[in-house]
């Protein structure tokens, strides 16, 4: 048995300098799709979690990862893909919504149900929550969806209403 080539802190330090493939201001590591890393004797197994089942660019992910690490002295690596839980946009972090947003991609909102129009006692079942998605470009929330897909599965399109702006924005899982 060999120690390990780096620490777990060091691995998880140089993934976070890993972009993602389609976003390339936004690491892997903000993201939230790195969920663990371990050392297993001398190998470094490092799970990951796509944002969507199928998601065409974790193959490259993939390889970006062991290239990384092969490439700091890291001579074996494992990858474990999990499903389960899925990926959500919690995981993400807030320094990565903030490279979205700067980036032009509006990071992803919360999800609020309207019962503005309802009186009291009327039954609150089946309304859709209405998104509040802000324009990376001025601010504004008087936004609206143009469309549901975008560049990538991971995003739909918006426009601004006020400064008329198309934009990008990181859906909600």
């Amino acid at each position: 048995m060999s120690a390990p080539a780096a620490s777990t802190a060091q691995v998880w330090d140089w993934l976070g300098q890993v972009t993602d493939p389609e976003i390339p201001v936004i690491t892997i590591v903000d993201l939230g799709i790195v969920r663990d890393v371990a050392w297993q004797d001398d190998e470094c197994v490092v799970t990951i979690t796509p944002t969507y089942s199928g998601c065409p660019a974790m193959q490259v992910i993939a390889d970006a990862v062991t290239d990384a690490l092969h490439g700091r002295g890291v001579a074996r690596v494992r990858l474990v893909n999990q499903l389960s839980p899925a990926w959500t946009t919690d995981w993400m972090s807030e320094a990565g919504k903030l490279a979205l947003k700067g980036y032009g991609i509006a990071p992803p909102a919360q999800q609020v149900i309207d019962i503005s129009g309802l009186h009291a006692g009327v039954k609150r079942t089946g309304l859709a929550p209405k998104l509040t998605v802000a324009c990376p470009n001025c601010g504004s929330t008087h936004t609206e969806l143009t469309s549901q897909f975008g560049s990538t599965p991971c995003k739909a399109l918006y426009k601004c209403l006020d400064c008329r702006e198309p934009f990008d924005y990181f859906k909600c899982h």
